[in-house]
């Protein structure tokens, strides 16, 4: 189902709780939504359509993705960028790192890790930062 995109700043900066095996459907959701919203956005997290649970779906290089509870475990390369957020109006300075490791469960609560780059890796921070109630 396609939700409403969240814009409420006080709700955004509220931290997520842990995802578990019930908020499958909102992952689902979160897909539906990000689907809908692909001529200007590339990720979001659960927050964004108004589920403080830690769920993040992203555009990972033409084939979308999802992460249950992700975690950065180590980043390299810092760099200077600008975002922009389909939460929020406008672009904001921000540092990323142009190459994360993460650690997730994936649909079936089954621990992964994959180290990304570049793109991928720069929408993957922003979403986790939503996760953590952070917003550029």
């Amino acid at each position: 189902m396609v939700r409403p995109i969240m814009r409420d700043i006080f709700f955004l900066r509220m931290p997520s709780e842990p995802a578990t095996t019930a908020d499958i459907p909102v992952a689902d959701d979160l897909l539906d939504t990000l689907r809908a919203n692909a001529a200007g956005c590339v990720g979001m997290a659960a927050n964004m359509i108004g589920v403080r649970k830690r769920i993040i779906a992203f555009d990972n290089n033409g084939m979308y993705m999802e992460m249950f509870n992700p975690v950065i475990t180590a980043q390299s390369g810092p760099y200077q960028t600008e975002e922009g957020c389909l939460s929020l109006s406008g672009t904001r300075p921000t540092t990323r790192y142009r190459t994360i490791t993460v650690q997730w469960q994936n649909r079936l609560f089954k621990k992964c890790s994959m180290t990304f780059t570049g793109w991928t890796a720069q929408i993957i921070q922003h979403e986790i930062d939503h996760c953590n109630g952070i917003i550029i």
